[in-house]
Parts: structure tokens; sequence; C-alpha cells
């Protein structure tokens, strides 16, 4: 408690400082912004009637934004999230025996949490900005990229475009300094001392009523001797079961936005090809949402070594006129025919979920980096899809501008898989059983603003399950009982 104060009063202090200062030519400047919100959730059956699943709870988040100028050219950028997480549950320090090693031991409300920490200088001989220290890295809808990571990156201005080059570290290899290299194999958890990075660029340019990004990224992970990789194995979530151990990566996209009178269009593709150097004989590991003594008995995919996959996405809207708009989403990402042999599906490297789709289905915002957040049925416990995995989604939907202040919006999203879902006992995949109907949904959200930054929202979701769905979540088509969800929250943006 004592450091959040000293923390709170330390901010107070530099604004203050920044108000009175004397004007020069070089003045130092401060910038506080942030937001609060409050999730009220009502959940019910994300387990379609497997198993009893009524978790009602409410979450809680306050973001602060700091920056430290140093005249135009010059600034320090910290983001910080302080009393965040579920009312009732962090006040109790996190382990892995409680609901809290669900997100990555985070500390409980007492404490803070710093996402992002940065020094950004713009460098005017080159026009090149350049930004170093731990921020977010993302490309395009944040279908294949978006976490906050450590790293270095250029934007350089070439004329009303910009070139991104990066370099991300993903991971420094087991936790500590070394980087020697043993050349041979290791025994079984994290200890290969070899690191995992990523180099990207990024052009972004613009013409008429189009914004256009061309982008793509190369991931190495050296660290694998171990029988281990950071991706999937240092994630602090659970994956949906079957899922390849990342090696190396290459991705290519582009992404876009145009506008065309009332009509705008938002798209992306991109491919994906790389290496899962693992030679796994079975689908077990360690459960990444245990201290390692876990068992995750289908954790893994098999597969040949070589790993490719793509995602197609289109969102469409229409303004019908100020107080309608219409719109269609279709999107395709693609899937695994076999779990057991042949080559593995990929969709990304690392995302937090912020790509939305519908409100039960695909709603995940994952917890390792972006803290304690409303789940749907991409979450860790039941280990759904999440973005375009594995999925072919069409939908349509509506807007409507009640007041200006009030406006309400519903959608209807039929979901299939691009390649089938098997079922699976603890034992392995049943390649004689498999479905590919995973669902519809039918969505809601209404939003009224309060004040000028301070709104409240409620919104919901009803998603009728197929039998892809099932075998997905619970290996069986035993249960299909509709999963449905009620949120209320109340976001005050400063």
């Amino acid at each position: 408690m004592k450091r959040v104060i000293t923390l709170i009063f330390t901010l107070i202090l530099m604004v203050t400082v920044s108000l009175v200062a004397q004007e020069n030519e070089k003045k130092v400047g401060f910038k506080l912004n942030g937001v609060y919100t409050a999730w009220g959730q009502y959940q019910n059956d994300f387990r379609l009637g497997a198993v009893p699943y009524e978790d009602h709870y409410i979450v809680q988040m306050l973001r602060l934004n700091l920056a430290v100028n140093y005249g135009a050219d010059v600034k320090a950028v910290t983001r910080m999230d302080l009393g965040q997480g579920w009312w009732g549950v962090d006040n109790v320090p996190p382990s892995y025996k409680g609901a809290s090693g669900l997100f990555d031991n985070k500390d409980n409300n007492y404490f803070l949490h710093v996402d992002h920490a940065y020094l950004w200088f713009n460098f005017k001989p080159i026009n090149t900005a350049f930004t170093v220290g731990r921020f977010n890295w993302s490309v395009g809808n944040k279908l294949v990229l978006d976490n906050n990571w450590d790293g270095i990156s250029a934007d350089v201005k070439i004329s009303e475009d910009n070139l991104k080059l990066g370099w991300i570290k993903i991971s420094e290899g087991l936790p500590g300094l070394s980087d020697y290299d043993a050349g041979n194999a290791l025994p079984y958890g994290n200890n290969d001392p070899l690191d995992a990075n990523l180099l990207l660029a990024s052009f972004k340019t613009k013409f008429s009523t189009t914004n256009l990004e061309l982008y793509g990224i190369y991931y190495s992970d050296a660290g694998f001797n171990d029988s281990t990789a950071f991706n999937i194995d240092g994630l602090c979530y659970n994956r949906p079961r079957f899922t390849p151990q990342v090696t190396s990566l290459s991705i290519l996209g582009v992404a876009g936005t145009s506008k065309f009178d009332k009509l705008t269009l938002t798209y992306e593709a991109n491919y994906l090809m790389g290496k899962d150097e693992i030679d796994n004989k079975t689908h077990k590991g360690f459960l990444n949402t245990s201290n390692g003594s876990g068992v995750d008995a289908l954790k893994y995919d098999i597969n040949n070594g070589d790993l490719s996959g793509y995602n197609i996405y289109a969102k469409l809207n229409y303004t019908v006129s100020d107080a309608v708009t219409v719109g269609l989403v279709a999107g395709m990402g693609s899937g695994d025919d076999d779990p057991t042999s042949g080559e593995g599906n990929v969709n990304k490297l690392r995302t937090s979920g912020f790509f939305y789709l519908s409100e039960v289905w695909e709603d995940s915002i994952m917890p390792d980096e972006e803290g304690i957040t409303p789940q749907g049925l991409g979450a860790p416990n039941v280990r759904a899809y999440r973005e375009l995995e594995n999925t072919t989604a069409l939908q349509a939907n509506a807007l409507f501008k009640i007041t200006p202040e009030w406006n309400f919006f519903t959608s209807f999203t039929y979901l299939t898989a691009t390649q089938p879902i098997y079922a699976w006992t603890a034992a392995g995949p049943d390649l004689s059983k498999s479905a590919d109907d995973i669902g519809m949904e039918i969505d809601f959200k209404t939003n009224y603003k309060i004040y000028d930054k301070l709104t409240l929202s409620f919104m919901g979701g009803y998603f009728i399950p197929g039998t892809g769905a099932q075998y997905l979540i619970n290996g069986n088509d035993k249960t299909d009982d509709p999963a449905y969800e009620l949120k209320t929250t109340i976001t005050f943006a400063f």
C-alpha cells in the first residue's frame, strides 16, 4: 500500500512542478492520462453443460499513462496498472493453487504492475524516431502479433509514408543471463539458455481514401534443446489442445482500411510458414497454468516439423443514415487436418486477444500481459479457439444511434471449422469422429455516455454450440447446452 501511495504523491508532485516550471527553450513537461474500468460478469455453461459452470464476478483496472518529455523530440513513457484484479480474490497473495494462478502470478490489489516503460526520441537528421524499452508491438488487425515486449524500433519517415524496423527480445531462454550453447539435448524442462528473437518490418502508406500496411515478421527460438519452446511452453496460459511448438516462424501480410462514400472496408490477409523442430512422440506436456508439476495430456500437436497457415479477414460497414449503420464480417483461418501427423497449423505468433468477433465464442483478452479481464470461450480454462484459428465466420450486424449519448449494437454470427475438429479422450484424438459445425451466436451491446468521459455499457451473448465446438471443448458430443453471458462495464477515460 505504501508503494501505491508513494507513487500517487510522486505523480501529483511531478504534475505540480510542470505547471509552475519556468518558461525556457527546452522545458520539461509531463502528461498524465488513463482509464478506470470495472466489469460485472455473469457467465454460464462455458463448458456446454459438461460440468457445472456459473461464474458471476467483478473485475477492475485503473491504468495510468505518464509521459515525461524534454522538448518535442525526447520523452520517456510508462504505463501502470493499479488496483487490478477480481473483487474478493486478489487480496490473497497469488499462487498456482488458487484462481490467481491462471494469471501469471499477477500482484494483488495492493501492488502496481508496469506494462510499458520506454524511451522515444526523434533523430531529425535521418527523419527517424527510435523507441527503446518495453512497449506494444502489433501489426494489422492484431490477428498474428499483439503483445508487450522489450525491444528497439525505428520509424523512418519517407515523405508521407512510414517504415518501421524492429527487433524484439522475446525470451532470454532459461531464467538467467547465460547464453552458453551446450549443442546437444538437455533434460526436459526450462533449462536451455539460448534466446528467442523477432525481427519486424512494416510499411504504412496512404493514398486517396485508403490506409495500407504491408508487414513481414521473422521469429526464431534457439532454446529448444530441452524439448520446450517459448511458444507455447513459455506462455502462462493454456492454448487449445494439439498446438505445435513454434521454433521458427515467418509471416507476410497486408492490412488496410478503405472508405468509399458511406461504405468503410477493413481487411487483412496473411500467410505463415515455420518449423516445429521438437520431435514429439506423444501429445503430453506440462500444464502451462501449473508450477511445472501439472500434466497436460493433449498439449502438443504431432507433426513432421513443418508449419504453415493463413488468415483472411474483411469487415464492411455501410452508413444507412446518421442513426443506422449495417455491417458484414467474414473471416477464415487455416486449421490442422490431422493432429497426429503431417504438417502442423499455425495462425499467429502471439496475441493478447484484442481482435473482436463476438462476445462469447472469441472474446478473450489474454491475461498474461494485459492483466485480469473478462474471458470468453478462448480462456485458459475452456481452451476454445481465439481470433480465426481453424475458424470460418460470417456475421451480420447493425448499430443504432438512438440519441447522441446512447447507441445499441447487435449481431448474428455463424461459425464453422475450416478443417475437421476431432473428438478426443485422455489417450489422444479420435480420428474416426470429427465435425466442422462450431455453432452460431447472437450478441448485443449498448453504450450510454453519462458524461463526456464516463460511459456505462451493458452487453451479452448467447452461443448455440455445434458438434465441432463440443469436440473442441469437451472431447465428445454428450452435452450441448448453450453458453451465455451478460456483462456490465463502467469506464472513465481521462
